[in-house]
């Protein structure tokens, strides 16, 4: 393992390394950079984080982190014409039920190769001035940063935003190797991604070819022989790797705009509430919205359920909200005492931590998957797009600290208030339940030693660093 202590002390050698961040445009991916941002500055590096104006103050204004931290971090915002997309579903796509979650990403798709000359334009400009130029980028913005190449002294690591365990899964059954993966009724590709989706990320992927390393948002403790796998196995990831999650555990702080919520907490019984949030891109019918609620009043089961329209983005490069989606008539007079429905933006990781929250209703994004496995909640899961239902059975076949709302199978069906309630009795209030909940308390405090001193994630931290400060 390299060792990064002989370069602490010698503060010169922060003058000669700059790291620039380039994540995609999507909350989840936004802020898994953001975090990682942190991390690095932490060590007293020069960061740079480059996106457009639009969500810049977009993950600023969501993240938890300390006013100091995000001070560390030099911006570069730059405006972003969204057009009207050109791109379109498919005949199969029309009928694909993750179409609808996907289709408010299609102007992000198109609008992101727009970054691509100011990107070049400031790597050029700050590398003149450093002696090394480390740039960080999605693996879904590879063609953003492929110029990286014309930098003599830059040098590019992709960040990758989904689980180990998906990648591990897809690169299985791209070598035919189906019989290393330990899940049962694999879902085809086809049924978690839309076409439109998955050229995109192939073209990405084609360009990819340039990077000097690879970091994922994951952690030894919960992926560790899928890393080791992905690497020695069946050969997907050639370069050196890095599992540098859970990248959120060194920014939990007290969020006075979430104070009411975390005091109604404070006067229930320990692991006796349920929370309910489906990430930043769900678009639910008013039918499945009726559902849910229904189900959770049939559950018995306090909760908090935070209801938010998912993430749009019009031709003008707002982001859009609107009303939002509606609970029954009566549904949140009826569930006074027992449950709250919040409409506007929380922190996550600080509701997850308390000690009332007993399980968590999750699409399974792997950022939610992250939080919640860290803080020892365990799931109720409903994937919905992508690498979801992969992260899902992950968590209900592999790692078994959690139980499924619905099966993939039965993408295309309402899921029935009967469905969801039997879902949240058995996390909540079952002795299948409570195992689930040792298990996932057991690796949350795992995943939670991880980042500190001597812990594997902390020791992650310190060998990239030490890699990019060489």
């Amino acid at each position: 393992m390299e060792t990064i202590a002989a370069w602490k002390l010698n503060d010169s050698s922060t003058s000669s390394l700059v790291v620039v961040m380039v994540p995609f445009l999507a909350q989840s991916h936004l802020n898994q950079l953001l975090q990682f941002a942190n991390v690095v500055s932490s060590y007293d590096i020069p960061v740079h984080y480059i996106s457009s104006t639009l969500h810049i103050s977009q993950v600023k204004s969501r993240a938890s982190n300390p006013i100091h931290q995000l001070t560390k971090i030099h911006f570069h915002d730059y405006p972003l014409q969204f057009s009207s997309s050109s791109l379109s579903l498919s005949d199969d796509d029309e009928s694909c039920f993750t179409a609808k979650f996907i289709e408010n990403w299609f102007p992000l798709f198109e609008a992101s190769p727009h970054l691509r000359q100011p990107v070049f334009d400031l790597l050029q400009s700050l590398s003149q001035s450093t002696k090394r130029l480390v740039v960080v980028h999605d693996v879904m913005m590879a063609s953003v940063v492929q110029d990286v190449v014309r930098i003599p002294n830059g040098e590019a690591y992709s960040f990758n935003c989904i689980s180990v365990f998906a990648n591990f899964v897809y690169g299985s059954l791209s070598f035919g190797r189906n019989d290393v993966v330990p899940i049962k009724n694999i879902p085809p590709l086809e049924s978690c991604f839309p076409a439109v989706m998955k050229d995109f990320l192939e073209k990405e992927m084609k360009v990819v070819r340039y990077q000097n390393g690879e970091i994922f948002n994951s952690c030894k403790a919960i992926e560790g022989t899928f890393l080791q796998s992905l690497v020695n196995d069946i050969g997907v990831v050639n370069n050196k790797v890095w599992a540098v999650g859970p990248l959120h555990q060194i920014t939990i702080m007290t969020n006075n705009k979430d104070k009411w919520l975390l005091e109604w907490l404070d006067k229930q019984e320990p692991n006796s509430v349920l929370y309910i949030s489906f990430g930043t891109t769900p678009v639910f019918l008013n039918e499945e919205i009726k559902e849910i609620a229904i189900g959770l009043e049939l559950s018995g089961v306090k909760f908090i359920w935070a209801l938010r329209e998912g993430d749009k983005f019009d031709v003008l490069g707002s982001n859009e909200e609107g009303e939002g989606p509606q609970v029954p008539d009566g549904f949140e007079e009826r569930m006074k005492g027992m449950g709250i429905v919040v409409r506007e933006w929380v922190s996550q990781v600080e509701i997850l931590r308390h000690k009332s929250i007993g399980g968590f209703m999750s699409h399974c994004g792997w950022n939610s998957s992250m939080e919640s496995i860290s803080m020892g909640v365990p799931l109720a899961t409903w994937p919905l797009h992508s690498d979801q239902p992969i992260n899902a059975l992950f968590i209900t076949q592999v790692l078994k600290v959690g139980v499924a709302v619905m099966e993939w199978e039965q993408r295309d069906e309402v899921v029935s208030s009967s469905m969801i309630s039997r879902a949240v009795r058995t996390l909540m209030a079952s002795n299948e339940g409570g195992e689930m909940r040792k298990r996932a308390e057991k690796l949350g405090g795992e995943v939670r030693k991880s980042t500190e001193e001597g812990g594997v994630t902390r020791m992650e931290w310190d060998s990239f660093i030490a890699h990019i400060t060489r």
